[in-house]
């Protein structure tokens, strides 16, 4: 039994008011002391004392309560007090606040999940709706080519849609990866001519994470050696790819240049990638921030001048603020998100000019799920 238990409280309650009621028993055997007067001390004293354990019993108890109550309104801020206690109590204080941690996890999950989809499902419906507008404009032919273009889109918006119907797993932390074996130059050319084809749409179409029409920045692919085949999921490969490019496209310089660079890595169908940009680049005070969510930088007309690529906003900065291009803040936090499903690494690198963030893709490994 612990020293400050409530069984211990309780006992030591017992035992004082039994000596407190003996000893004026015995003060008035010997005093000759009226009886009545006696047990009236006796009981103002135990009520006294037994009033000031209960109060410390009690007083916890109605916190808590007030706490679970707005806890169950969706109030996940409150916490309860005296945790620290050696009591029961103090172990009850400690699970309730765990509890609302939990619960205010969950939440803020659930609402950034929210936010990671309706992001995701932007770019297959701009590039959908870009190839449609150029048909129905006579810009492009409905031929094969360009139809077999808008069914890929199509086909992965589906995909998309598709992830949603796994919940169960996305809440228990668990994203399931098909990892397979996949050729990396013509993979990250089609990554390349989708980013290209939202890109180029005219009217400032919606692309992965913002909205702006970039159709002066040339996208270079740099694969070697040219048989080069990784190992991974090339889904999420191409959520992080795509944002890559998109958040590059979006800050670079007029006629700028965005290089996608990828070379075998030092495990067996292992795979570095890395995305340059040829803008000012980003502090090194600030790496650590680029892969928070909602974290957006200031952006720039390209025609009145460059762009950080991911510049660090303020904290608490609300979307669509000055400086803000209407985007999200979730680009390279869902391209952390999908490298670290593959447990490989992801961050901003040393660059003599510009912007230049690398991946590392451990290869065969055994994935969650």
């Amino acid at each position: 039994m612990r020293p400050f238990s409530i069984k211990t409280k309780l006992g030591t309650l017992v035992v004082v008011s039994v000596f407190i009621t003996t000893g004026l028993l015995m003060i008035a055997v010997r005093t000759a002391t009226e009886l009545r007067f006696i047990t009236v001390f006796s009981v103002i004293a135990t009520l006294l004392i037994t009033q000031f354990v209960a109060h410390s019993l009690t007083s916890p108890l109605d916190e808590m309560n007030t706490v679970a109550r707005s806890i169950s309104h969706g109030d996940y801020t409150r916490r309860v007090r005296g945790h620290d206690r050696g009591d029961e109590l103090g172990d009850l204080a400690t699970t309730i606040n765990r509890m609302a941690d939990d619960l205010e996890a969950q939440d803020r999950q659930r609402k950034e999940l929210v936010a990671n989809v309706s992001h995701e499902l932007r770019t297959p419906i701009a590039g959908l709706r870009a190839v449609l507008e150029n048909v129905v404009d006579g810009v492009s032919a409905a031929d094969p080519e360009t139809m077999r273009t808008a069914l890929k889109q199509t086909e992965r918006l589906g995909r998309l849609v598709e992830t949603l119907l796994d919940l169960s797993r996305l809440d228990n932390g668990v994203v399931p990866l098909k990892a397979r074996r996949f050729e990396v130059w013509p993979y990250l050319s089609g990554v390349l001519k989708e980013a290209n084809m939202v890109s180029s749409a005219r009217g400032g179409i919606a692309s992965g994470s913002g909205s702006h029409t970039r159709t002066d920045v040339h996208l270079h692919l740099d694969v070697w050696p040219p048989e080069l085949t990784a190992h991974a999921d090339p889904e999420r490969i191409h959520q992080v790819v795509a944002n890559l490019i998109d958040n590059a496209v979006k800050h670079s310089p007029p006629h700028g240049r965005v290089t996608v660079r990828a070379r075998r890595g030092t495990g067996p169908e292992s795979l570095t990638l890395e995305v340059t940009d040829e803008g000012p680049g980003i502090p090194e005070s600030e790496w650590h921030r680029v892969f928070e969510r909602f974290n957006r930088g200031p952006y720039t007309d390209p025609a009145a001048g460059p762009a950080s690529t991911a510049q660090a906003a303020p904290a608490g900065k609300p979307p669509g603020g000055q400086g803000s291009d209407g985007g999200t803040g979730l680009g390279l936090a869902i391209a952390r998100w999908a490298v670290e499903l593959h447990r490989g690494r992801i961050g901003v690198a040393e660059s003599s000019r510009g912007c230049r963030i690398q991946v590392l893709l451990p290869g065969l490994f055994r994935g969650p799920g």
